[in-house]
């Protein structure tokens, strides 16, 4: 039985996610989807609207939270599924979990990395978060989880863009790509979003290309000639003169860190073993294609809060720049203290 993909669905009250939910599952897509929603409250006013228009299975968690501390629920959703898949008494293609809006989809995310039956069964494909453009400014400033489910996201879906100027519209995306660079963002109106978009974006698989937008770097780094010294090793992705951006000083944050030079491998692992060990909790995710001392391929490593996996990606094509490449988002990340260390860690 080949593994079965997983989608996690997140983003704050209001965002959106039902409607696209909805329409993912009465849209004509030829896949069968299991949902697993786990919304607060006995009353689930959502089931109806799912129920009514949908022959879907719907997996209803009515106790609360899959991602604090009830996540031993999931784990038995998930087996129970998977049993029932396997026996013919459900049939589905992929699930999709639906956290609540004021979640933390870190738990979610690792519960497929830490459990090795859940791990035998299901592949996590990404993690997806919607984000409401009238209200996300607010909600970004006001709570911690709206941060956090950006700083989680592999793929972001602006919804409700028609309520607001162009501008305000603009600024809200700035303000996220310097929260999470590496996912792509996309204005969508009420959930009309291609499933292509939602499904199979492999946001989890170990790959060797490392996606940050090329203009953040670029905007951030050097756009605005305010920087006295260039340092090519290093992109110094903190910094921004944009005027609307210094209202928000965000406390979960990216930073990217470049280098020619080799990383001694032992060092390496040694220094990124000891930041998981005490900032896991803030990480929340990082990911790097690394040019390591004495190996002709590239490793590719990621992570999610105290858990990091590395893998041997392909050789180093002929003619092809070797540079590290590595990109952390975090709360409160102490970034002079990771590149300080990181530079520590070169052969």
């Amino acid at each position: 039985m080949s593994l079965i993909p997983v989608t996690i669905l997140t983003g704050f009250l209001g965002s959106g996610k039902t409607t696209l939910l909805k329409r993912i599952l009465t849209e004509a897509h030829g896949q069968r989807i299991a949902v697993i929603e786990n919304e607060f409250g006995e009353e689930n006013i959502d089931n109806d609207i799912l129920v009514a228009d949908t022959e879907e299975q719907i997996i209803q968690m009515s106790n609360g939270c899959i991602c604090c501390t009830i996540r031993e629920d999931l784990r038995e959703t998930l087996s129970d599924l998977a049993k029932q898949k396997k026996a013919g008494t459900l049939t589905f293609d992929r699930v999709v979990i639906e956290t609540t809006g004021v979640a933390d989809p870190g738990p979610v995310a690792q519960t497929f990395f830490m459990d090795d039956e859940i791990a035998e069964l299901y592949l996590l494909d990404a993690i997806v978060t919607l984000v409401d453009a009238k209200h996300g400014e607010k909600q970004l400033d006001d709570r911690q989880e709206a941060r956090r489910q950006v700083g989680f996201a592999d793929q972001i879906f602006m919804s409700k863009t028609d309520l607001v100027t162009a501008e305000e519209a603009d600024a809200l995306s700035h303000r996220i790509k310097h929260m999470n660079p590496r996912a792509p963002q996309k204005r969508v109106h009420f959930g009309e979003v291609p499933i292509s978009e939602v499904f199979d974006l492999k946001g989890f698989n170990l790959n060797a290309k490392l996606d940050i937008d090329p203009d953040f770097l670029k905007e951030d780094g050097h756009g605005h000639g305010h920087h006295h010294h260039h340092d090519h090793d290093h992109a110094h992705g903190e910094h921004c003169d944009h005027p609307h951006h210094h209202a928000h000083d965000d406390d979960v944050k990216s930073f990217v860190y470049k280098n020619t030079k080799p990383f001694d491998a032992t060092k390496l692992e040694d220094f990124l073993g000891s930041m998981v060990q005490i900032y896991g909790p803030k990480m929340l995710r990082y990911k790097g294609v690394l040019h390591v001392k004495g190996m002709e391929r590239k490793v590719v490593f990621q992570g999610v809060h105290q858990l990091m996996g590395s893998d041997m990606g392909p050789k180093w094509a002929a003619g092809e720049q070797k540079i590290s490449k590595l990109v952390f988002i975090g709360i409160d990340l102490p970034q002079d203290l990771f590149k300080a260390g990181l530079d520590q860690c070169l052969a």
